[in-house]
């Protein structure tokens, strides 16, 4: 091998290995919604189904899994959108309902609280990497 194909092969393993770490999760949208959040689909009115900090969210169809996501935690981050709104850092939010809206806007809709956490602009549509945790 010529010292400029190892060189290229070892950029490439090199890469690859730094995508891997900075991706580890989905991608999709979020949006946000304001109160008020009751009833729910997961728990109705219940008080005790809100996260302290008020860290939750709607899922869209992909990830309501017929009423199965109820209750399941995603650690979510800003990637992109308009006008540089990524905060950075992540934020543990649960599910507690199913997009009320149809269509529903984006791939996860957070509370005000959570959308802060990540996000500058309270009316933008962000670009995010989620984990279920």
């Amino acid at each position: 091998m010529t010292m400029t194909l190892k060189l290229a092969f070892a950029i490439t393993i090199l890469l690859t290995i730094s995508f891997n770490q900075i991706v580890s999760g989905d991608i999709g949208t979020a949006t946000s919604y304001n109160p008020p959040y009751t009833p729910t689909r997961c728990n109705g009115n219940r008080a005790d189904q809100f996260p302290s900090g008020n860290l939750f969210v709607q899922v869209s169809e992909g990830l309501w899994d017929n009423g199965a996501a109820c209750g399941r935690r995603y650690r979510l981050r800003c990637l992109s959108g308009n006008n540089r709104p990524c905060k950075g850092g992540t934020v543990d939010v649960r599910v507690v309902d199913f997009c009320t809206r149809r269509p529903c806007p984006s791939t996860i809709v957070m509370s005000t609280d959570a959308f802060a956490a990540v996000s500058k602009s309270p009316d933008a549509k962000i670009n995010i990497e989620f984990i279920q945790i």
